[in-house]
């Protein structure tokens, strides 16, 4: 049996359970195709960083593309979004009940939806 070359692996893991298959699926999403299964979260994790080394290992030997870990790519901390309107007015009239920003009331909401 051939010995896996240690390779770090620094791509962001996402982890959620499956009804269907009973188990915890992780999935490594910058690496299309790339997931794998375990009985725990635990599990799950290693055994996606075992594929991301084995897809890595493939894409070196195929010279494919390897993309970068999206976890290493830079965030401004800013996006420009269009909405409604009325969206837009309704959140200016809660900005002001709640004394804030409307910066500060659209962060507060996302990082709330974000964290369910």
């Amino acid at each position: 049996m051939a010995k896996r070359a240690k390779v770090e692996v620094r791509y962001p893991v996402e982890v959620h359970w499956s009804e269907e298959d009973q188990s915890f699926i992780a999935e490594v999403y910058d690496l299309p195709g790339c997931l794998a299964d375990g009985a725990t979260e635990a599990e799950a994790i290693k055994a996606a960083h075992d594929a991301a080394r084995d897809w890595l290992a493939v894409a070196m030997t195929e010279r494919r593309e390897i993309p970068s870990p999206s976890s290493e790519q830079p965030a401004s901390g800013k996006f420009n979004l269009r909405i409604p309107p009325s969206l837009h007015r309704e959140l200016q009239r809660r900005a002001r009940r709640e004394q804030v920003s409307l910066n500060q009331l659209a962060t507060m909401l996302l990082a709330r939806a974000a964290a369910e």
